[in-house]
């Protein structure tokens, strides 16, 4: 079983701990810097060192760090609660120090509280949460000017902005978030259509030509059985093969399907028996014995081999096998023909297939209803080959693809079947 790997360390950070980091950095600095060290000619009008002297400014203070506290654990989990939490524990803070505004550093927690909302909820929820800082600094604002209080300039513009900033950062942050996950999505649906597919081509290419044979044989069994016992017994030994074939075939693919569970309870299954191990994948050695089993339908392969053979890379070879079957199987169900002919050229740059009849010359178009022409198309274009399929001029059929080969993929195949 994969395992992923840790996200960053800065990711692994809590968004709570970011949060309570800076805001407690802004309100311990002053408390250190104004009332715990000696007297200095240097003070604050925000911090004066008898600020907190009075026992309810220390309650108020010591109630603005639980709700922050508080605020931060609960930051990742209930984010709408904690963020308030937090804005209200910056309130209760400059209400202990009779502030008559925010200090623009004891801010900085709530802007880094309003990102990590703005990143998680949705547009709507980060928009209010933004509204509500706003809105706070704007109150202070207020309560100046109606208080005649106001002189010089107002830091609240200024912090509105960095409250602007947070929210943009969050909502860029929560946008990526969301667009990855849609292409995330996406190419899963994809996978899942490009499996579909391809499972259904080898389902097409496996069983068709299997069930072609079986179909032939039993009907000529039908016909021969009172007047040619003989011949009608072996048909149907030939159907029973065929079939037995069929089987092999689909339980090979259901086990390549279950491959990665078998492989994650390899050790249980190694002390048990009867279960048969898979075949390798078919390929381009199997067009011998798929001409004998054509024969036996009636239908004669000539098969004639140009180049020089070489191992091929696997999904070259399994796609090249199993457009050969699927060609020969329209002949035998379509064409009405005795005999076809499959050439196979091995040049050094692609692997050249042909398939060719003296039949009807039927299932040329791409409106025809089965999915023979169309799995082989699919099998072509995934190999960047070329495919062209139709009636010839002189009459019958001619399938015929050409499969780049990788040269480095081919001596890489060789080197591995040595």
């Amino acid at each position: 079983m994969s395992v992923s790997p840790p996200p960053p360390l800065l990711k692994r950070v809590p968004p709570g701990l970011w949060t309570g980091s800076v805001w407690f950095t802004a309100a311990v600095h002053p408390i250190v810097e104004y009332v715990v060290f000696p007297p200095r000619r240097e003070y604050s009008l925000s911090y004066p060192r008898h600020g907190l002297d009075a026992f309810a400014a220390q309650a108020l203070l010591a109630l603005a760090f639980v709700l922050v506290v508080a605020g931060c654990a609960l930051l990742r989990g209930r984010t709408s609660v904690a963020y308030g939490l937090v804005v209200a524990g910056t309130i209760v803070s400059t209400v202990a120090w009779r502030q008559d505004e925010i200090p623009p550093t004891q801010f900085l927690g709530v802007d880094v509280a309003l990102g990590h909302v703005a990143a998680t909820r949705s547009r709507r929820c980060s928009l209010v949460a933004a509204a509500g800082a706003l809105g706070v600094l704007a109150g202070y604002l207020l309560l100046r000017q109606a208080a005649g209080d106001e002189s010089g300039t107002s830091s609240e513009p200024y912090v509105a902005l960095t409250v602007v900033i947070a929210w943009l950062i969050g909502n860029s942050a929560h946008q990526a978030r969301a667009h990855t996950e849609e292409l995330r999505t996406r190419a899963a649906a994809q996978a899942v259509t490009a499996e579909r597919l391809r499972i259904a081509r080898e389902m097409h290419d496996t069983v068709a030509h299997s069930i072609g044979i079986i179909a032939l044989q039993a009907g000529a069994a039908a016909r021969v059985v009172e007047t040619q016992p003989a011949k009608a017994r072996e048909a149907m030994l030939t159907v029973e093969k065929a079939g037995r074939e069929a089987l092999s075939g689909l339980r090979r693919m259901l086990g390549a399907l279950r491959r990665a569970d078998e492989d994650q309870d390899a050790a249980d299954e190694d002390g048990e028996g009867g279960r048969a191990p898979l075949r390798p994948a078919a390929g381009l050695a199997d067009v011998e014995q798929l001409a004998v089993a054509t024969a036996s339908a009636g239908v004669r392969v000539e098969v004639v081999w140009r180049g020089r053979r070489r191992p091929l890379p696997a999904d070259v070879d399994l796609a090249a096998f199993r457009i050969i079957q699927e060609s020969v199987t329209n002949v035998v169900r379509h064409s009405g023909a005795d005999s076809c002919r499959v050439g196979v050229h091995y040049g050094e740059e692609e692997l050249a297939i042909e398939v060719s009849d003296r039949g009807r010359g039927h299932g040329g178009t791409d409106t025809d209803t089965g999915y023979g022409l169309v799995g082989m198309r699919e099998r072509s274009a995934l190999m960047d080959g070329h495919f062209t399929a139709g009636p010839r001029p002189g009459g019958g059929f001619l399938v015929s693809v050409r499969l780049p080969l990788s040269t480095t993929t081919a001596a890489e195949t060789t080197t591995g079947a040595r």
